[in-house]
This record gives C-alpha cells, sequence and structure tokens, in this order.
C-alpha cells in the first residue's frame, strides 16, 4: 500500500492532468493541505513511484517562464491509479467509525 503524501502526489497529479509538473504539484498539495511541500522530498517520492510503476515521467519542453528550463513532467499509470483507489477505499472504510464521520452525517439528515 502507498504512503499518505505518496497519495497527495497521485491524487494531485490525477487533478492537474496534462498540467502535472513539480512545481504545479507542489503548489497543489501545499494550498490543499496548508502544509510546507519540500521540493527535495517531493522529487524523491516522484522517484519513488516511477521505480514502483506508479508514475511516469518525461522531460517537456523548454519555457521561456522557466528561463529556458524544461519540465519534468507527471502522469499516472493504471497502477498508481488502482493504488491511489485502494488507499482512498482504506481511508474511508477504517474512517466509518469515527466520531467525526458520525457527526457530519448526522448534520446532513
Amino acid at each position: 500500500m502507498i504512503g499518505e503524501f505518496e497519495y497527495l502526489i497521485i491524487a494531485a497529479s490525477a487533478g492537474l492532468g496534462a498540467n502535472a509538473y513539480g512545481a504545479a504539484i507542489r503548489a497543489e498539495i501545499e494550498s490543499t493541505t496548508g502544509r510546507r511541500c519540500s521540493i527535495g522530498a517531493l522529487y524523491t517520492t516522484i522517484e519513488r513511484l516511477e521505480t514502483k510503476g506508479l508514475l511516469k515521467t518525461w522531460m517537456g519542453e523548454t519555457t521561456p517562464e522557466r528561463g529556458g528550463r524544461a519540465k519534468r513532467m507527471v502522469q499516472i499509470t493504471p497502477e498508481g491509479l488502482q493504488e491511489a483507489k485502494s488507499f482512498y477505499s482504506a481511508v474511508v472504510q477504517v474512517s466509518r467509525g469515527a466520531s467525526w464521520v458520525a457527526d457530519q452525517n448526522r448534520s446532513v439528515l
């Protein structure tokens, strides 16, 4: 099973689609979680996910706004999608009995 940070990277990549690259993934994780995400931890984890076959990366085109540097693009593999779904399902299942879930369900009724 993947870990929380791996899940966040896969989920952010899925949300960004064709615009998924390191800096954009980092910004998405930071804005969503309110937690800092070091670029070193991000790229180390992206490499680990690629080694596991859960992500695929390649160097994109160079861009003037990045000073002529290329973006490292990220795409989820079918295996990565399945791992993310499994992680999400496990979190939902284990959370079912948690008080904040029960309280949330009561407020909807």
